[in-house]
């Protein structure tokens, strides 16, 4: 087994908790692929053994990459496709949805 291999390995036992880490961050199942993917490839690309705590040096790249996605989606807001989620303030007004003050039971 190289180094490569041992390094994967490693990653993989940190992947769950990584993928925890930017869903919270980000409330996107997608998106924290996505982030957890970078931090693989930022990994790949350094010597590893020059980073002493494995498990810490990717919680916190895996953060940065989270912080620098809601600072992408803050610069340019997505526009959502397709149908809008109902919106229960106005519906409340026009008589539709539920009422604006339910009485409690």
């Amino acid at each position: 087994m190289d180094e490569q291999d041992r390094l994967a390995e490693r990653f993989e036992a940190q992947r769950g908790h990584l993928r925890a880490v930017a869903y919270r961050m980000l409330g996107s199942l997608s998106d924290a692929d996505d982030a957890v993917q970078e931090a693989w490839l930022r990994l790949s690309r350094i010597d590893s053994g020059t980073v002493e705590n494995l498990p810490g040096w990717l919680t916190t790249v895996v953060s940065r990459l989270c912080l620098d996605i809601l600072r992408s989606r803050t610069a340019r807001p997505e526009e959502p496709v397709g149908q809008q989620p109902p919106d229960p303030a106005r519906d409340a007004e026009d008589g539709t949805g539920p009422a604006r003050n339910p009485k409690r039971c």
